[in-house]
């Protein structure tokens, strides 16, 4: 694809004439790949099913025509996903489930573009396999020159994670934080005048592709993403969730903002970060195609872009879902998901074909910090406490109401361990949803777990801005077996036919230095059997 057909397909716009170079430059460079050659490859990364790959990836200076990914042999040409050819995707279908595959990039006059590398489809969905290792973790993004933890120590961190040789990868929400119009986060954010001499400044008028826009997302996003992944994940396969900051703003309500739902503008800038950094969700055969935004006409072969499937034969489903894009202010009929959405996740839980089913919203069951976008109606109180005593501003009852009918359905799974594996409120947690409203759950609880930071600035540990850190809400009783731990880590989950495993690892950046991520062992472990 040239930038002509480029254009042409991004709603007629116009590429303008010229950009200033150091104005299209990436302002950080990858870390070095251990014992590979990255080549001209920034970063790379990749998701996959049982028959299909994605990959996205980025290079250190822009082609002037397509590569080719060579998938055992099979070449694939690349498609442009900007106007300027920096950055570029590959869709392979028909592939072999659970295969090991041999990968290779080539530029258009056939030189390497780094060296090859392996990656594996999944298993199809009525494989038995015997084992699955999922990594999670949350909040990884942020610039480094807006105080947030350096990419080096983010890297660091994910490649002592590697090191455990997870299967897959659940990236679950905010990865990038440049807060344009929310009250309090964007005048330290996107609004202030250290991230417009970083960036620019966005038109909200503009199209995102073609415009000057195109280069403040990439100058703003770039630093974020690019050094913290380079191309270390290029044999384990991600799936990146979205959650509030993605759209470009803080989950805010007051009588002069409320944020969500995400305006137009938010939503091209999160849909453009998506395009061009990490992959979509595959489809699914379980995953009705016309969920909301799910096959969109500039999307390639049925993605989704909120809904997303880790279906590994029949041994494990992690359903993930963007709760902040469908949100409603519906008052007792408001919801987060879609009702298709809804529906799918009902039907998954009641469905018997697969041993662990688990969800993972962007949004946390079990825990609350008072804000506003939250399931739970706990709002900060006197004395730094929560409460439900005062409304919170803006909230709406149905989004709890929603919270309830998804929780009983996992309630209700026979022969499985109830599990919510979710990011959002910068802390490693662990708790048994003994009670949810008036449903009793002792007969089978439900496990709920905040994976673990990569990324968060000191200021913005949620006892620090908000005034206080995560706590059980008032619509639930919640047996904690972590209570939330403000310290960066991240947790690795093992399905195995009779039970989950596990493992919660966690860094003090105060107390800790950065040569001790390199020997991290995990500080809890659990195990969740599946009852008789």
């Amino acid at each position: 694809m040239d930038r002509r057909e480029f254009l042409a397909g991004s709603m007629g716009a116009s590429l303008l004439a010229a950009l200033p170079a150091d104005l299209l430059a990436q302002t950080a460079s990858p870390p070095p790949s251990q014992a590979w050659d990255a080549g001209r490859v920034r970063h790379l990364l990749p998701t996959v099913s049982d028959t299909r790959m994605l990959i996205k990836a980025s290079f250190t200076q822009p082609l002037s025509a397509s590569p080719t990914l060579r998938v055992g042999g099979r070449p694939v040409q690349g498609r442009m996903n900007d106007t300027h050819g920096e950055f570029w995707q590959f869709h392979v279908d028909g592939l072999e489930p659970g295969r090991r595959y041999t990968l290779s990039l080539t530029a258009a006059s056939g030189a390497a573009l780094c060296q090859p590398w392996d990656l594996s489809s999944l298993p199809g969905p009525n494989a038995r396999p015997d084992r699955f290792r999922v990594l999670f973790f949350t909040c990884a993004g942020g610039h480094d020159r807006l105080t947030y933890l350096p990419a080096a120590i983010r890297s660091r961190l994910l490649r002592r994670a590697l090191s455990f040789q997870p299967q897959a990868a659940v990236a679950n929400g905010d990865h990038v934080y440049w807060d344009l119009l929310a009250p309090r986060m964007s005048m330290t954010h996107g609004a202030s005048p250290e991230a417009g001499r970083l960036a620019g400044t966005f038109s909200r008028s503009a199209l995102v592709f073609g415009d000057k826009n195109e280069t403040v997302l990439k100058l703003a996003a770039g630093p974020q993403i690019v050094p913290v992944y380079g191309t270390d994940f290029r044999s384990t396969p991600v799936f990146f969730l979205q959650d509030d900051h993605d759209y470009f703003d803080n989950d805010e309500a007051t009588d002069a903002m409320v944020t969500f739902p995400p305006s137009w503008f938010m939503l091209q800038l999160a849909r453009a970060t998506q395009r061009l950094y990490y992959p979509e969700f595959l489809p699914d055969a379980n995953r009705p195609p016309s969920l909301p935004w799910s096959s969109a006409g500039d999307r390639a072969g049925g993605l989704s872009e909120s809904f997303g499937t880790l279906r590994f034969g029949r041994l494990a489903e992690i359903l993930l879902y963007d709760v902040r894009r469908t949100m409603t202010l519906a008052g007792a009929s408001a919801v987060f998901v879609d009702g298709e959405v809804e529906k799918w996740l009902l039907a998954r839980a009641a469905s018997p074909d697969v041993t662990h089913l688990v969800h993972a919203p962007s949004n946390p069951p079990g825990w609350s910090a008072g804000k506003w976008g939250e399931w739970y109606p706990d709002v900060l109180g006197a004395g730094n406490k929560l409460t439900t005593a005062v409304p919170k501003p803006y909230w709406q009852d149905g989004w709890l109401k929603q919270h309830d009918r998804l929780m009983a359905s996992l309630a209700a799974m026979k022969g499985r361990a109830p599990l919510v594996i979710s990011g959002d409120l910068h802390a490693v947690a662990m708790g048994r949803m003994l009670r949810c409203g008036a449903l009793d759950l002792k007969a089978n609880p439900i496990t709920t777990v905040l994976s673990g930071p990569i990324g968060t600035a000191a200021g913005f540990w949620p006892s620090a801005f908000r005034g206080v850190g995560a706590t059980p809400p008032a619509h639930l009783d919640l047996r904690e077996e972590i209570a939330p731990i403000e310290q960066h880590g991240f947790t690795l989950a093992d399905f195995l036919p009779d039970r989950v495993n596990l493992r919660f690892f966690k860094w003090d950046v105060k107390t800790q230095s950065p040569g001790a991520i390199d020997s991290l062992e995990p500080f809890h472990t659990a195990e969740l059997g599946r009852p008789i």
